[in-house]
């Protein structure tokens, strides 16, 4: 099958996913969090801590019950879960708009998101565009994740009007909408599956989804690549998720006004866009690792960029954004890419699902961290330091990868030279 015919017989699943992960519950809480905190400390008078320790709860959660959802979206296919997720997800973030003013309800409401709303994210929209696309693979992946990448874009701006328009109650309803009211219907319209006789001839073509080429959990945990990967993923993300999460107050603590930190909020998620697309674009031409090692280098300026109290010019501050906008969306396009490319297609849910921990884990515990460290010190500044090495060594670490196994010679015993 050519490049051409499979986006020409995919683009409408891979729109229904780029769609459906920019309104699931991998970007839309954790990217509406921040502008939330200020409102949730007026009204409750709860600690940044406290608040943030939702969004931890949710990410554990979440990570840990990755590999399960994966299992469930080759077992009863990805529209089900996909669908059921979403739902799920979209009425439970409904109910933040009549929380009551105490913590263990707070809690309560991300501990149901944590326990259901994983089938939104792309650990069940990306196997479907695994299996449509093998050729352009990493472009249709960094597609399929662009829509974080609007969601990045769209949500400072939406949030901040739903916020001062009709208060932090009503914005968290109208929220709500996305999920339900965007992507529930396109995705039950445009995405599915493909036939066996539909799928591109690296992909593999047995009519049991079981049956497909690759490795087993068990087979590639036993591999060093495995965890030299999972390390990667946890360091990076260890690294951005409480940077984003902390971002507006960042801004806000050097006297942004609420348009402008929406400004820097924006470029923050046009570099995930970009970062996604073009890495995604080299990823099909050129090894990954060293693809990706440039870029995970670039947010240790950001970091520099975002340390201290005093003034920051605005363009400064969105040159920092850039750059760590930029490599979080190559790492996370690079996750889906790699965990096809070194393990194959027959494990790829339960396989992604571990390696999303990885992801689930640090974006949960980031963003407590950062606020124990703003808590505890009065600053960022320590963290931020500490992010700068992180990202350094995250990159670093996959040169050790090594060459990509070629599947297509034995499914069951690749050749561990082949690139």
């Amino acid at each position: 099958m050519s490049t051409t015919s499979e986006f020409g017989r995919g683009w409408k699943v891979l729109v229904a996913s780029m769609i459906g992960v920019a309104c699931g519950a991998s970007p839309l809480p954790f990217i509406t969090i921040g502008f939330f905190i200020d409102p949730l400390q007026q009204e409750f008078g709860w600690s940044r801590t406290e608040i943030s320790l939702g969004v931890t709860i949710y990410g554990i959660l979440a990570a840990l019950l990755a590999p399960v959802f994966g299992v469930r979206a080759v077992r009863y296919g990805v529209l089900p879960v996909a669908r059921g997720s979403t739902v799920i997800f979209g009425v439970t973030f409904a109910s933040f708009a009549v929380v009551p003013g105490e913590l263990w309800a707070f809690y309560l409401v991300w501990l149901m998101i944590g326990l259901f709303g994983i089938g939104s994210t792309p650990v069940t929209w990306s196997r479907a565009v695994n299996l449509w696309f093998f050729k352009q693979r990493g472009l249709a992946l960094g597609l399929m994740l662009v829509g974080t990448s609007i969601s990045a874009i769209v949500l400072p701006f939406l949030t901040t009007y739903f916020i001062t328009h009709f208060g932090w109650r009503m914005a968290y309803a109208l929220l709500a909408l996305l999920p339900l009211a965007i992507a529930l219907p396109l995705g039950l319209w445009w995405f599915r599956e493909p036939r066996v006789e539909e799928r591109p001839a690296g992909v593999g073509a047995s009519a049991d989804p079981r049956d497909l080429p690759g490795r087993t959990l068990r087979e590639a945990m036993k591999e060093r690549r495995f965890w030299i990967l999972w390390l990667s993923v946890a360091l990076v993300t260890l690294a951005y998720a409480g940077a984003l999460v902390y971002l507006p107050s960042m801004l806000k603590q050097r006297n942004f006004d609420p348009t402008s930190v929406a400004t820097v909020l924006s470029v923050f998620g046009l570099s995930i866009f970009a970062g996604r697309i073009i890495t995604g674009l080299l990823l099909d031409r050129f090894w990954a690792p060293l693809v990706v090692l440039p870029i995970l280098c670039l947010p240790a300026v950001s970091c520099w960029g975002l340390m201290g109290d005093g003034p920051r010019s605005l363009a400064l501050a969105g040159v920092g954004a850039f750059f760590m906008g930029f490599a979080s969306g190559a790492e996370t396009d690079l996750v889906a890419y790699l965990a096809g490319r070194y393990f194959g297609m027959k494990n790829y849910g339960k396989i992604y699902g571990v390696q999303y921990m990885a992801f689930g884990l640090m974006a949960a515990l980031s963003p407590t961290l950062y606020g124990w460290v703003r808590d505890s010190t009065g600053s960022f500044d320590p963290m931020l330091i500490a992010a700068a090495f992180m990202f350094l060594a995250g990159g670093f670490l996959l040169l050790l990868l090594g060459p990509y196994p070629d599947f297509s010679r034995n499914p069951t015993t690749p050749n561990p030279t082949a690139n």
